[in-house]
């Protein structure tokens, strides 16, 4: 076994779409990123970000929906990163031990160790690898890893209420996917469900595979998302605080944008109508913690729209706010209102409190 652990986290790829998050990995030889279909699907472009590169956007350039794959462009700076190796000629049998890695919840990374229990199981006439690794949410799309540090496949899905239930792509299919993208040549490509033939703008009719008839769509033909009432507004409001809001996208109803020295996380709750703002300030100080949660009290007694919380060792500054009552102005003012008390705030913690600086990934 080697340690492959520091390289897999230079080439893990966060994925967020206005509809979904999840993983990707990167392959320096083809100079694409590897991920689920479903977790773009549905867009032109994707935000990506990874411990080498900022967030930033990322064309699909090949879809897929019968092995579930997509393909995107590289990083910028996607050269530079190191490389990994499809384990091609590896077969994988039960109790094998293998490695799941990836991004669930959001979270910036993490490595899930399991074994194969079985290495062949049948669905939708692909044979996916059962693993017992302990996927979650957002893993789909990460690689599945061997002992040797090769990838093996990559991990596509789970059983709902299943105890670590998970199901890997072999990476086969994803050598299989990576030869016949490179064969035709084009970037805006996709695999027709029906015939199974990889097609281009040069080999799509009005929509139809031109082999079998079959409709098909083309990532770069995906009408582009345009949101609708109360997420509308809030990208209105992030677009006039002069943000790039492609890039504060960080999954369904949820955004993220640095203002100044503090990261602004914004939330629509749409079930309760709630529109959060929270501002990650700074971290307690591991000493004389009382006279600063006094100082909080105070603050919160002070003022009345925007709250202090503590969140495990992060000090927040929140709004909330309503649908009903949000508009622009009145998301404008409130917005506003929040960067400058954030501004304000986290100097006097850090200074005056003793709070530290919150250290980024």
């Amino acid at each position: 076994m080697i340690d492959f652990i520091d390289t897999y986290r230079d080439i893990i790829v966060q994925i967020a779409t206005p509809h979904s998050t999840g993983t990707g990995f990167f392959l320096k030889g083809p100079g694409l990123i590897v991920t689920n279909h479903h977790v773009v699907e549905g867009n032109r472009a994707v935000i990506i970000e990874g411990a080498k590169f900022k967030k930033q956007l990322a064309t699909v350039r090949y879809a897929d929906r019968k092995y579930d794959l997509a393909f995107l462009d590289g990083p910028k700076n996607g050269m530079e990163l190191p490389e990994v190796h499809l384990g091609l000629s590896k077969i994988l049998r039960e109790r094998d031990p293998v490695t799941a890695i990836g991004h669930p919840f959001g979270l910036k990374f993490s490595v899930k160790s399991g074994i194969v229990s079985g290495a062949r199981e049948v669905m939708n006439n692909i044979p996916y690898l059962h693993i017992d690794a302990a996927l979650n949410p957002g893993n789909s799309g990460g690689p599945l890893v061997d002992n040797d540090g090769d990838v093996v496949g990559i991990n596509t899905f789970i059983i709902r209420d299943g105890d670590n239930i998970g199901f890997s792509l072999p990476v086969s299919f994803l050598h299989e996917s990576l030869d016949d993208y490179q064969k035709i040549g084009g970037d805006n490509t996709c695999r027709c469900t029906a015939c199974s033939n990889v097609v281009s703008e040069a080999t799509v009719e009005n929509g139809f595979c031109s082999f079998c008839g079959n409709r098909v769509t083309l990532p770069g033909s995906v009408d582009e998302y345009l949101p609708t009432g109360v997420p509308r507004t809030i990208e209105a409001l992030i677009t006039r605080t002069d943000h790039d809001v492609n890039l504060s996208r960080s999954g369904p109803n949820c955004w993220e944008i640095n203002q100044g020295s503090a990261k602004i996380n914004i939330t629509y709750h749409e079930k309760s109508g709630l529109m959060t703002a929270d501002a990650v300030l700074c971290q307690l100080p591991k000493e004389n913690i009382k006279p600063l949660y006094e100082y909080l009290l105070r603050e919160n007694h002070a003022n009345e729209t925007i709250t202090f919380a503590v969140h495990e060792q992060d000090i927040l500054l929140s709004l909330l706010i309503y649908d009903r009552y949000l508009n622009e102005d009145t998301g404008m003012q409130l917005l506003q209102m929040l960067f400058a008390k954030a501004d304000h705030y986290d100097n006097i913690l850090v200074e005056q409190f003793g709070a530290r600086w919150k250290v980024e990934d």
